[in-house]
């Protein structure tokens, strides 16, 4: 188990190419979003429907569970053995921050929330949401408005 934050677990649990290949593809798009800025609003409407690694992780334990249940009851107890495998793997992802599908995700191109964040604020800057903050009176309600997710 690693010393880092519950919302680095994921990354710091990675294979560094892996990352380093995810946040690669991530400054490809932003410099292509720097010369093509009308493109911003779909972009930030496209991040906010990305599944992040955790999603589908639990959708994809979720699935496997019901399935090993519905096995279980159907073809024979032995399928019962799939449904506590997904619930090992999940509660050492809980306590560990990494489970061996998650590595199967990674090299899918799954991102962490932090990561889709990241490209998220880093678009809104391209934008220039940011920017009237400084003149701001209301310096919270300013920030508050460009770091809320974009729907437009």
């Amino acid at each position: 188990m690693t010393d880092t934050s519950t919302a680095d677990r994921v990354s710091a649990n990675t294979d560094e190419e892996i990352n380093r290949r995810i946040r690669l593809e991530t400054e490809r798009r932003l410099a292509y979003y720097e010369f093509h800025p009308e493109e911003i609003p779909a972009r930030l409407a496209e991040l906010d429907n990305e599944w992040d690694v955790e999603r589908a992780l639990q959708a994809n334990a979720a699935a496997l569970g019901f399935a090993g249940v519905v096995l279980g009851s159907t073809i024979g107890r032995r399928w019962f053995a799939l449904p506590a495998l997904v619930s090992a793997f999940l509660f050492q992802h809980a306590v560990e921050g990494w489970c061996p599908p998650l590595a199967i995700f990674r090299r899918m191109g799954f991102r962490t929330i932090e990561e889709i964040d990241q490209e998220r604020y880093a678009l809104k800057a391209l934008r220039g949401d940011f920017a009237p903050i400084a003149e701001a009176t209301n310096k919270l309600a300013a920030i508050w408005k460009a770091v809320r997710p974009s729907r437009s």
